[in-house]
């Protein structure tokens, strides 16, 4: 395991949810990871130790979408709902 320096400052900032700092930056880590779409919903869940579910659902009132789509995709995603019916 890796070792990094973080300032009192910085730790100061950090939501108070979990135990300890380590456990609060990899929760943040993993919800940046998520949100950039490195990684999916169901890695994210496992590294957090939740369920897939559970993880969407919280990582949503974060505001981090589930799906995230553009307009264009969004239409062309709609397009083809149409075709489907």
């Amino acid at each position: 395991m890796a070792t990094i320096a973080v300032d009192d400052e910085l730790l100061a900032l950090l939501p108070g949810a979990h135990p300890g700092p380590a456990e609060q930056i990899r929760e943040l880590a993993v919800l940046e990871l998520y949100r950039r779409r490195i990684v999916s919903s169901g890695k994210a869940a496992e590294l957090l130790a939740m369920e897939r579910g559970e993880f969407i659902r919280y990582a949503s009132r974060l505001g981090i979408p589930y799906l995230d789509l553009d307009e264009l995709e969004l239409a062309r995603e709609l397009r083809g709902a149409e075709t489907l019916r």
